[in-house]
Formats: C-alpha cells, structure tokens, sequence
C-alpha cells in the first residue's frame, strides 16, 4: 500500500513544520489501540491504560488499529493553525466539524462500524462529544508529561528547521522515513490510509513531529496543505532517567560542560538548565558559550526564549564516549 502525491518544487517551497497536541492524542490513542506491543512506550501505556475507562471506547472506535493500517478521520486532526497551536483551539476545531463532514469521514470507516460509530453518523453534532472525550484523554494521558514531550518534539523542529537551511528541503523529505521518498516530482508515502486529491498545487505539507506515531507515519491528503505526522528522533528515550556523561567525557570536558552536553539532546533555556542541573545561572552561560564556541551546542531565539541545543558535532562526542541513562 502506498500513497503517491504530485509534490513539485513550489510544494517544496511550501514545506512548513508545526507541534501538534492533537496529533499526540491520536498517535497515542492508536498506539495503545494496538496493546502493549511498543517497547519505547511500554511503561507510560501500561500506567496511562490502568486510568482510562469505557468513557473512551468511541476515541479507539475512531483512531482503528494501526496494524492493519486503518484510516483515522481527518476531522481529528485539523490543520495547525500556528506552529504551536493551543489544545483548547484544536479541540475546538473538531467541535465545529460540520455534519457533512463527520458523516462523509465516517462513510470510510463502515466496513468497522460499531454501534457507538454508527451513532455518531446518526447524530454528526455529537461531534462536540468526541472534543469532550479528547480533552478529558489529554488531561489524564499527555498534560501530566508534555514538557518532556513538548522538549523532544521541539528539538526535531529546530534540527529539521536547521537541515533545510544547510542541505535543502529534498534531502529534508528524503531523510525523515524510509516509508516517505521525494523524487523530485511525485511524494511516495507507504504504508499509510488517506483520500484527498494527488496534486496539491503548490500548498506544500506541514511536518509534523511525533513521540508516539513510530514505526509509521501518517498522512493527511485531503486538506490544504497535506499534513505528514512522523517519528521524532529522540522519542525511544522518552521515558528513561537523565542520561549522565561518561567519566571519560568528563575528564576532557569537566564535570559540568559534560553534564551540559549530555541534557542539551532537547532544547533548553539557561534558567532551565541551572534549575536541571543545580548549576548557578552565571556559570551555566560561562559553560555554554565554550561549548558554543568549540561547535558542540547551538543558541537560537524562540519567541522571547534563548535556547541552546546539541550540535551534530556534540551528539557525535556523546555518542562515541557511550553516554547512557542514570537508573530512576
């Protein structure tokens, strides 16, 4: 199965990022659809599952299995707006969903209909019901660890921001899964369930980073611009203890700039890393600009935040002194 787009050089040109909550709560419904089969994320579904009750049936009724590929309606996960769209803006997106639509996305999923889906098709506006369901998911699921989840995937943004700017948007889409190629011409995504037309006539795709859509990716064809959900590097960590440097790295480094390094694998801000670290906010700043300075770490404005970030430079040193996680 797979998916085949007509993406010219002005899609290309249109290629835009965004950090979806709503993506993470259909990509985290859809894998706990499938049980416990994913290891990265064993543990969270294993303690968020023993929360959730029957209030959710409908929510997996809608997101189906990922196993078998299923389509998921797209009025689940509206277009982001912004890059960081609110939870309360996209929920009430899918609240306003018009009837027509509800009905004509749930036509897709007939040959899986249940008594609660064919209810929904009855009675479209109870479409405000399913935002109900998500917000309530999201508050016992995903607020309680989105500043971890929230770091990682604003990371892969401001890496994949950085590529386009060094190697291009090409090797960008060539780059981000072995399910996704761009050939210049046509965007081939396989293994994925999505309508909509094949030409998207220059409106380009948003990315959109996940912790949870791994090993797959998602698609949404039938909106301007398509959507492409895909595995956010750094996501297998997720769950682990801080990871803390190797002696070796220390010797060369020092303590601190190698306890730096080894935490800037997602963006930060100095007070966060004082507070992370219990470092004094003055000799985080002197540490930082050494490491900035030798090509390890990166510093970029984020609104009125000044973050720093790992280099590929500085994940080559960590990676090839073998950091790893500290027991929790």
């Amino acid at each position: 199965m797979a998916r085949q787009l007509l993406f010219s050089s002005a899609d290309a040109a249109a290629v835009t990022f965004a950090i979806s909550c709503q993506w993470e709560m259909i990509a985290s419904l859809r894998l706990m659809a499938g049980g416990a089969g994913h290891i990265p994320h064993r543990r969270w579904a294993a303690s968020t599952g023993a929360l959730l009750d029957n209030r959710f049936d409908l929510l997996f009724d809608l997101v189906g299995s990922a196993s078998r590929r299923d389509y998921i309606p797209d009025f689940l996960t509206p277009m982001p707006s912004t890059l960081e769209p609110s939870v309360r803006a996209e929920l009430d997106e899918i609240a306003h969903t018009p009837a027509e639509v509800v009905r004509a996305e749930l036509e897709h999923l007939r040959h899986r209909w249940t008594p609660r889906l064919a209810a929904l098709h009855e009675r479209p506006e109870r479409v405000s019901d399913v935002a109900d369901q998500l917000k309530l998911y999201w508050e016992i699921a995903l607020a309680p660890h989105w500043p971890r989840i929230y770091r990682v995937l604003h990371g892969e943004v401001g890496r994949r921001a950085r590529n386009v700017a060094t190697v291009g948007v090409g090797r960008l889409l060539n780059d981000i899964h072995e399910r996704v190629r761009w050939d210049g011409a046509q965007l081939e995504i396989v293994g994925t369930s999505c309508f909509g037309a094949e030409a998207l006539e220059g409106t380009g795709i948003r990315l959109i980073p996940s912790v949870f859509v791994w090993p797959s990716v998602l698609v949404v064809a039938d909106r301007r611009p398509a959507q492409l959900c895909f595995p956010a590097r750094g996501a297998g960590a997720l769950w682990d203890g801080r990871r803390e440097p190797t002696q070796a790295l220390s010797a060369v480094l020092g303590q601190a700039k190698a306890r730096l390094l080894t935490v800037l694998d997602e963006p930060m801000s100095s007070p966060e890393l004082a507070v992370e670290l219990q470092l004094r906010p003055p000799s985080v700043s002197e540490h930082l600009a050494t490491l900035r300075n030798a090509g390890l770490v990166t510093s970029y404005r984020v609104g009125r935040r000044l973050v720093s970030l790992r280099t590929e430079l500085g994940t080559g040193l960590i990676d090839a002194n073998g950091v790893g996680a500290a027991s929790t």
